[in-house]
């Protein structure tokens, strides 16, 4: 210990003391250091907000053109097309479900089943099932996904008994990652590795975006396997299958009945919105990494909320929404608007409804009294007034499995960890675009073509780099000069061009290190390169760097996350700015990925625009960085990649094949397994 403790005080040192023999700290700072550590409206959350709109008026005007019933159902089919894509498809094939009831509990007028089947062979999905005791023969029935709560269906039980005693046959089922369904389980110390809320979404879904899926495809596909087992049960209506659940419930809720024609009427609740303004308020209001919520060009492909709703047309749907919810209530207002003018246009105006509870992120009483009120109408059952009462069990009751966890009851179930390998690997044959190909995409900004100026004040057009000298400094025959390029209206990318004095001729290095830019601690690094004869570029990508928003964003439901310090916290991609930036990015279809080889080329654009034309141009990144600077040069003309031997690249392809947990979250590109 104490000889680590002397080498740990060494390497402190020298880094010290390397810093010390070099530029000033200062000589590398561009932007004014931020005061305070507060929530902000940044540049990047001002672009990636623009970028969403944008979109959603164009998805608007497509909407507009709707003329007739047919019209609407050629829309329908489309968002249909687009959906699926998203998902990466759906099982092909309805395995046995092999369901096992494990026991029961007797309540008053009702009774709750223990079952307990598969989704897929070896996936387990514990649920419960609450049955009717009233002497009638065949019930409407309910499917109840869950939401965000560690303890999964357990937490859902109130809602459950109410449908239930409404007349309805209720199932609910723990999604994947929550309840007794841990993919991540320890069982010495009792408990999962991450948290059973949000985080261990976050592991499987990060990793399935590299696979060009999403986690919602098996959420999905867990809801419609449990209405294939309620098509089994004789009490059970196959004309009236319904749906309703909150939060993550209410996702699942509105996925579900948009791709599955068999449910009858559907009520999500605290869900529905306009995404753009959830690409605004993520960061603060809910910063926890759920990538299910988030399919790869929900708002670029026009679907957005709006489109799962108009999905379930012309079939019964209520939205129950908070008004103080951080899924903003103008969104969830703005969406059933538009989608109410097309049910009223074609003459079902009754068949859809909105309930409004000022309160919280919660399904509340009285919005749970009036989606259960609608859905009663709409399933021909007599009205009544009131909630009935409830009696809350013990979550231990209600447990299906004889060790709480079906990873452990089982010896054949799988993970989905494994279940996302799988998927993988049968598509990875298949043919699929370079980085260039991803890069040079309909979303690319045409960075190639954008005319480079003096900045004037003015606020700069969507095509145009306008350059700002931040001033200079010299040491030791080096010069440090940093610039301001203003681009893309909001955008800000602070620059340093480090060069000796005489020809502007030697050959550019586009320098990338682990947090943006070269600071004072790179100057060893830095001397060495220019001593080899190249002027270098280092660019802060959006985001990182200076254009970090000085904020700690941190899931209020993970103590252990809470306790981070403000850097790790930024990064972790299991709550943070960065993981919300990148989703932002997912949502408007240009990976925050491509978006910071976008900002290696304004830089190469700006150098070109207002040093040398005819510049050549080599790239390079420390550690992880030199990722990033590998596919800067696979991706942009006339870059070269100088080789770091002993500097390993992220591949996409190893992360998925070997199951990795946690990697770098701004390296998270859809589809990047079949990339590398």
């Amino acid at each position: 210990m104490r000889a680590i403790l002397i080498l740990g005080f060494c390497a402190a040192w020298a880094v010290a003391a390397s810093a010390a023999n070099g530029p000033p700290a200062e000589a590398f700072r561009v932007l004014p250091a931020a005061a305070t550590e507060a929530p902000a409206i940044s540049p990047y959350l001002k672009y990636q907000t623009e970028m969403a709109w944008q979109e959603d008026d164009q998805r608007l005007k497509a909407w507009n053109g709707i003329r007739t019933e047919q019209d609407l159902l050629r829309v329908q089919r489309e968002l249909e097309k687009q959906l699926l894509a998203m998902l990466g498809g759906l099982p092909s094939e309805r395995t046995p479900l092999h369901p096992q009831i494990t026991g029961q509990i007797q309540m008053d007028g009702f009774h709750i089943e223990k079952l307990i089947f598969e989704s897929l062979p070896g996936v387990y999905v514990s649920a419960l099932v609450y049955v009717p005791e009233d002497g009638i023969k065949r019930h409407p029935a309910i499917l109840v996904p869950v939401g965000h709560a560690a303890n999964g269906k357990a937490y859902y039980q109130a809602l459950c008994q109410r449908l239930v005693q409404r007349g309805y046959v209720v199932i609910c089922w723990d999604a994947v990652g929550q309840g007794e369904r841990s993919q991540f389980w320890d069982a010495r110390a009792g408990k999962s590795r991450y948290n059973l809320i949000c985080a261990e979404h976050a592991v499987l879904g990060n990793l399935a975006y590299l696979a060009n899926t999403n986690l919602a495809r098996w959420e999905i596909w867990d809801g419609m396997r449990a209405l294939d087992y309620l098509l089994t049960r004789p009490e059970v209506d196959p004309r009236r299958i319904n749906i309703t659940g909150s939060s993550g419930g209410g996702f699942q809720a509105a996925h579900i009945a948009a791709l599955d024609s068999r449910i009858k009427a559907a009520a999500p609740s605290c869900y529905i919105t306009a995404l753009p303004m959830r690409v605004y308020n993520r960061i603060f209001k809910d910063p926890d990494s759920d990538p299910e919520q988030d399919l790869y060009g929900m708002i670029s492909n026009h679907a957005d909320h709006a489109g799962l709703l108009l999905m379930m047309y012309p079939r019964p749907v209520f939205v129950a929404a908070a008004v103080l919810d951080f899924f903003p209530i103008e969104g969830t207002r703005k969406t059933v608007r538009e989608v109410t003018e097309l049910y009223s246009k074609f003459h079902h105006a009754d068949r859809i409804g909105v309930a409004e509870g000022y309160h919280d992120h919660q399904y509340s009483p009285q919005n749970q009294e009036a989606a259960i009120d609608f859905l009663d109408h709409f399933n021909g059952l007599p009205a009544r007034r009131g909630l009935p009462p409830v009696r809350q069990l013990d979550e231990k009751a209600l447990q299906c499995t004889r060790t709480g966890q079906v990873m452990l009851d089982f010896e054949n179930a799988r993970s989905l960890m494994d279940v996302i390998r799988e998927y993988y690997l049968e598509h990875k044959n298949q043919p699929a675009k370079t980085l260039k190909q991803l890069y040079d995409s309909e979303l690319y900004p045409r960075i190639n073509s954008w005319s480079v100026a003096e900045f004037q004040g003015d606020i700069p057009g969507r095509e145009e780099v306008r350059w700002e000298a931040r001033g200079n400094s010299d040491f030791e025959g080096v010069t440090i000069e940093k610039y301001l390029l203003h681009h893309s209206r909001y955008l800000e990318l602070p620059l340093l061009y480090i060069h000796k004095g005489g020809s502007s001729r030697r050959p550019v290095m586009l320098w990338f290190g682990d947090n943006g830019k070269a600071t004072a601690q790179d100057w060893p690094g830095l001397s060495k390169y220019l001593a080899a004869g190249y002027d270098i570029l280092s660019v802060d990508p959006r985001g990182l760097g200076e254009t970090r928003m000085a904020y700690k964003a941190v899931s209020p439901d993970d103590p252990a996350l809470a306790q981070l310090d403000i850097d790790h916290a930024y990064v972790n991609p299991l709550s943070g700015v960065l993981s919300d930036y990148v989703y932002n990015s997912l949502l408007t279809g240009r990976p925050y990925f491509l978006q910071m080889i976008e900002d290696a080329e304004i830089a190469t654009r700006f150098f070109q625009g207002h040093f040398n034309p005819q510049a050549e141009f080599v790239v390079t990144g420390t550690n992880d960085a030199y990722t990033l600077a590998s596919a800067v040069s696979e991706t942009l003309p006339n870059v070269r990649l100088l080789p770091q031997p002993d500097i390993q690249i992220i591949k996409w392809s190893e992360i998925v094949d070997r199951k990795t947990e946690l990697w770098p979250i701004e390296y998270l590109l859809p589809g990047g397994a079949y990339v590398h």
